[in-house]
């Protein structure tokens, strides 16, 4: 019978036995493969910085295959250059140091060795510097994409159209009296220009196709987060103060901002509303909740009467209870 430890013996006998040589086959992959890197550059490892670079230099010199005609150069130019990039980045050679001095600890330096090769050579810091850039180009120029054309269709619709060509004729923009050389297309540019021109002068767009600003872009958003921070803090502690301990009345751009936050718009929908609209609000004392949620309910219900009164609203609402698109007919 064998000793109870017999299959563990003989388990440390097979590693001792062929992980030398597994790790002799698999090595080339690492470093300098079975090569020193200090004895590919003919260093000591006690080699300084700037005593490698030297020894890189005269090498890669004479081995280079433009001018090192000989057969293996290529091959001993590559081992020269790939021995100078483990040398040279303090961490990569201490890692080298550690697999020299520890054979043990091949298969942990493996992972480390490769990621190191596989891993982006830039900084983090910079690739978001560059993505943020790049976002906040495209959101610039998307922006300004929008208001020319909103700007382009203004100028198509006909009550616009005249009231522009109006005030252009008015400020001596259009003139058509005196065409000197100049071809019935370029006269067609040019009103449209200053038709353009006036509308974008005259014309208040707001909401989604409003003026671009540059402090709606994301980096100069970024940067300046901190200081719009600072400013809520300030403004929500005051607001407190006033409203909740003192109990002041509430003035005009309160209402509106409570009237906003009631309805749930952003700035940008808040602020592409008319003002007679916000005008009617305003004397329905809708900045209070409860009278909100009372109007509220109220346009439900007016809207619902509404619909049953809608012939179209009725035939949907009987062919739903008739099975709608689930129905089948006789045809089918």
């Amino acid at each position: 019978m064998a000793p109870p430890g017999w299959k563990s013996a003989i388990l440390s006998a097979i590693l001792v036995v062929f992980f030398p040589v597994f790790v002799v086959g698999q090595i080339q992959g690492l470093y300098c493969g079975e090569q020193n890197c200090y004895d590919v550059l003919g260093i000591t490892r006690e080699a300084t910085t700037r005593e490698i670079g030297k020894a890189y230099r005269q090498l890669a010199l004479k081995y280079h295959p433009d001018r090192n005609k000989a057969a293996d150069a290529e091959e001993k130019f590559t081992l020269i250059a790939t021995a100078y990039e483990t040398l040279r980045d303090e961490e990569s050679r201490t890692d080298y140091d550690d697999v020299l001095d520890n054979p043990e600890k091949y298969f942990q330096h493996y992972y480390r060795y490769y990621k190191r090769r596989v891993a982006p050579k830039v900084d983090v810091r910079i690739v978001i510097v560059v993505t943020l850039t790049v976002i906040s180009v495209i959101q610039y120029l998307g922006w300004w994409h929008r208001y020319n054309q909103a700007i382009s269709y203004l100028v198509t619709v006909p009550k616009y159209r005249t009231r522009a060509m109006d005030i252009a004729k008015e400020q001596g923009l259009v003139n058509n009296k005196k065409k000197g050389r100049r071809s019935k297309e370029e006269i067609k540019q040019e009103e449209e220009a200053a038709l353009k021109n006036v509308i974008e002068n005259m014309m208040d767009i707001r909401g989604g196709y409003s003026k671009p600003s540059v402090y709606d872009v994301l980096w100069v958003k970024l940067v300046l987060f901190p200081y719009h921070a600072l400013l809520y803090v300030w403004w929500y502690a005051a607001w407190m103060w006033k409203f909740s301990v003192r109990k002041q009345p509430y003035g005009r751009e309160e209402k509106l901002y409570l009237m906003r936050r009631n309805f749930g718009y952003t700035t940008t929908q808040w602020d592409s509303l008319e003002d007679s609209l916000k005008e009617s609000y305003l004397l329905k004392g809708l900045w209070e909740r409860r009278v909100f949620l009372l109007w509220k309910k109220e346009q439900e219900e007016e809207m619902k009467l509404k619909l049953a009164e809608d012939p179209k609203y009725k035939r949907y609402r009987r062919w739903m209870r008739q099975g709608g698109a689930t129905r089948m007919t006789f045809e089918d």
